[in-house]
């Protein structure tokens, strides 16, 4: 999977297709999305929206079997992306996947946890 991350971050869109099913299927919950379909992916993450080049850190993978792990982040100019993306691969090829982004401080913590919890610093 560390490829996949490392074709995104080159924008190595032919390489990232070689690792996408023809009809995997992507799903966004936090956006309420799902993306169908290989080339469908490959547009939406290729697209001009997504295109600057901006590093990609794999933070952690977790591999068992076709069940595959990840967690990245992105920074952007503005804001700070991370995702935790769970994949499922066959023969090699992702053929679905759940991926959650967001970014850190987004949902920020209700004051009535303040006597349970303690600030989480980000990595």
């Amino acid at each position: 999977m560390a490829r996949l991350w490392e074709r995104i971050e080159a924008r190595d869109w032919d390489g990232v297709a070689g690792l996408i099913a023809e009809d995997a299927v992507i799903e966004w919950p936090v956006s309420g999305e799902r993306i169908v379909g290989r080339a469908n992916f490959i547009a939406v993450n290729s697209d001009d929206g997504y295109s600057d080049e901006k590093p990609v850190r794999v933070l952690r993978i977790l591999a068992d079997g076709d069940h595959v792990v990840t967690e990245v982040e992105m920074p952007q100019d503005h804001v700070v992306y991370r995702a935790v993306s769970l994949w499922t691969v066959h023969d090699g090829e992702i053929v679905e996947a759940r991926e959650y982004w967001t970014s850190p401080g987004q949902d920020p913590a209700p004051s009535w946890r303040a006597g349970y919890v303690e600030p989480l610093v980000a990595d």
